[in-house]
């Protein structure tokens, strides 16, 4: 199976860091696409005991990764990264099919699927 989701080291061992301190070594991290947002869809991370009979399962770094079939042509071929600043650090995530985002960066739409925008 192909991998629809791309986790840089960086991101990695931040994810990893997480999981340590929030006890879910051997956690698989799914990653979603949710309605809402200003511009219809937005992205969603978080750790799960095991996959679920939707998922497409794969390994980036040392990290189980699940994403539901439904989300994997949205997410095909989105880049999960970790910036750190002197402001601090956060996740970064490049997805080459949203064609708009909303102002604050943290809702999208694609050609094929506009979501459920909210009023920002």
């Amino acid at each position: 199976m192909s991998e629809t989701v791309t986790i840089t080291e960086a991101a990695a061992i931040q994810i990893k860091e997480m999981m340590k301190q929030n006890e879910e070594e051997g956690s698989l991290l799914r990653v979603a696409v949710k309605g809402g947002g200003c511009s219809g869809l937005t992205y969603g991370m978080g750790f799960v005991q095991e996959a679920e009979e939707d998922d497409l399962q794969f390994e980036q770094n040392d990290i189980q990764v699940v994403v539901k079939k439904e989300d994997a042509a949205i997410l095909n071929g989105t880049i999960i990264d970790y910036k750190q600043s002197m402001m601090g650090g956060g996740f970064t995530i490049d997805n080459p099919n949203a064609i708009a985002t909303c102002g604050c960066g943290s809702s999208f739409k694609t050609a094929a699927n506009a979501g459920t925008p909210e009023e920002c």
